[in-house]
């Protein structure tokens, strides 16, 4: 608990729900009209750090002095986490200011799928930064889920293709344009994917990610894997969490160079059983939540504890992205 004297308040929204008896996720509200968010996390951050990892997600709600990008990047700064380059992810994303991008720009008529951040390459975030500067007119949430009560229920429902999982891994195929395409989830181009327009260099970001790179006549086939589906939370009493982004690339990573069917397999070749990969689906939206942005949130998610989507929306919806280590 805050001490009497915290910026902090705790609030009850109702699309909160409840994991094991645990809140997901924490919500903040200014405990005084004047709180200042920036100057509160530099208060109490120990504290916040605790709440983050019991909750797996907090919810900063109602504090006046969050407007701007700028803002924005000052409240990132202020936890103290060390910043993630964006090598090796495949939404298409723009440099706001600081450490702040636009969160993936592909058209509002898309959903994108549940993952977690960058789960198919080897150096990903443990930390997400979201915060609506534009709220949108109607639909557009970001919703979230536990990893680890994904996973509980699929090896409840489906034992022997998540014990397949845990011994073979899962291989991403993408395909890259050599340019960004905005009209695409996963346009991000072969450029911009490895922040560089020399092949040589590219072959080489993309070795130490140990991705392989097949050069095609206009862009590039990326391969990575075999790469764990299920890992284990060490600091959460060696909980396993549904740790991967397979239900987004098999049924989100499609536009015209890719075929999410083949976006995703078992790491020994085979194919992924559809309708297992479409009843978690199911199970990720039973028990996600989805909260209405408001101008001025700010949402930090534990990326090794949730995963995250995007509902389609009416413009116009500008919600920014921080990366951390």
């Amino acid at each position: 608990m805050p001490t009497n004297s915290s910026p902090f308040a705790e609030a009850k929204i109702p699309e909160q729900k409840s994991h094991g008896g645990v809140i997901f996720p924490a919500v903040l509200t200014p405990a005084a009209a004047a709180a200042a968010l920036t100057a509160a996390v530099k208060e109490q951050r120990p504290w916040l750090d605790s709440l983050l990892h019991k909750h797996g997600a907090i919810l900063f709600r109602g504090f006046d002095s969050i407007a701007t990008a700028s803002d924005f990047n000052d409240v990132v700064e202020a936890f103290g986490y060390e910043e993630l380059p964006y090598v090796g992810g495949a939404a298409p994303r723009t440099n706001v200011v600081g450490r702040v991008f636009t969160a993936n720009e592909s058209p509002p008529d898309q959903k994108i799928p549940f993952h977690h951040e960058m789960a198919q390459v080897p150096k990903y975030p443990t930390k997400l930064f979201f915060f609506c500067e534009t709220e949108p007119v109607s639909g557009g949430e970001t919703p979230i889920v536990p990893s680890h009560v994904v996973y509980e229920r699929m090896k409840e429902k489906h034992p022997e293709f998540v014990d397949k999982l845990e011994k073979h891994g899962v291989i991403y195929t993408r395909v890259l344009g050599e340019e960004d395409d905005p009209s695409s989830p996963i346009g991000r181009g072969w450029k911009s994917t490895f922040m560089t327009a020399d092949k040589a260099v590219a072959e080489e970001r993309a070795a130490k990610l140990n991705m392989k790179v097949e050069w095609t006549e206009d862009g590039a086939k990326t391969i990575m894997g075999p790469i764990p589906a299920i890992k284990e939370d060490e600091t959460r009493q060696q909980r396993k969490t549904w740790f991967n982004s397979m239900v987004a690339a098999y049924t989100g990573w499609e536009d015209k160079r890719n075929d999410p069917k083949k976006a995703v397999i078992f790491g020994s070749g085979e194919p992924l059983p559809d309708h297992i990969i479409y009843d978690c689906l199911r199970i990720l939206e039973e028990e996600s939540v989805a909260i209405p942005w408001r101008k001025g949130d700010v949402l930090l998610i534990d990326n090794l504890a949730v995963l995250h989507a995007r509902k389609p929306f009416t413009p116009p919806r500008r919600i920014l992205a921080s990366l951390c280590k």
